[in-house]
């Protein structure tokens, strides 16, 4: 049922990024599992990451089931969308549910998106990871997969407008071989061995891009510490 309505969003995603023109490269998704139950973490630096990371899935012949906050599926346009490719809702204060309905899915075999940063990062560099994409994996026995998005920003991100015009920008994907999540490891060193395999793959993806900005009005997306204006951890921090 949930494919009546996830491949056409997902055809509809293609052909818009077709007509935008966006250069998508994108490598590792041999290590996404063509069966089974796995959960996919990806850093989150823009509102259509979700896609992006969706797509990676696709030479596998997989749909990716995401957590996302409550707020999506109540809106009238993207709500009808969100539940009908059967993406779970989480509400913030009360994540239990979420929780479970993940885990559930997982043990039938389901490939379980998660952003452990929960927001989009302002300064494009990563921000400290949750624990339950890790704890996901151990109670489901499914191994973690991770992966690292680098360009979506330019595309549409947070305090940004977007650009659907077409742009040509360049979207590098790159996705890591699996992580093994024991049930008898303590959760929080699984997950900052996860983070680090995230960096790993984000700085790939990085060295990888195919452009640099044109001019000194174009740094916007490029994290400080490369040499970009975007704001600083601590500035976002700062800023609230």
């Amino acid at each position: 049922m949930a494919e009546l309505v996830y491949r056409p969003v997902v055809g509809a995603a293609l052909t818009l990024f077709k007509a935008l023109d966006l250069k998508i490269d994108t490598q590792g998704s041999e290590n996404i599992p063509r069966t089974g139950g796995a959960v996919l973490v990806s850093n989150h630096i823009s509102y259509l990451d979700f896609i992006f990371t969706g797509l990676a899935a696709l030479p596998q012949k997989r749909l990716v089931r995401f957590m996302a906050k409550d707020s999506v599926f109540k809106h009238k346009v993207s709500g009808p969308l969100m539940r009908g490719m059967k993406h779970i809702p989480v509400d913030r204060t009360a994540g239990e549910h979420a929780y479970k309905h993940a885990l559930e899915s997982l043990r039938a075999g389901e490939i379980i998106g998660v952003f452990p940063e929960a927001t989009i990062s302002q300064s494009f560099t990563l921000k400290s990871f949750k624990t339950g994409a890790a704890r996901l994996a151990q109670e489901a026995g499914v191994p973690l997969i991770p992966m690292a998005l680098w360009g979506t920003q330019r595309v549409w991100t947070k305090g940004r407008p977007r650009n659907f015009k077409r742009s040509h920008i360049p979207v590098t994907i790159r996705v890591g071989e699996p992580l093994e999540a024991p049930a008898d490891q303590y959760a929080g060193a699984i997950t900052r061995r996860l983070r680090e395999r995230v960096q790993e793959l984000l700085e790939a993806a990085q060295r990888a891009y195919p452009v640099r900005p044109k001019d000194a009005n174009d740094t916007w997306w490029v994290p400080a510490h490369l040499g970009g204006t975007a704001p600083t951890p601590a500035q976002v921090k700062e800023a609230g």
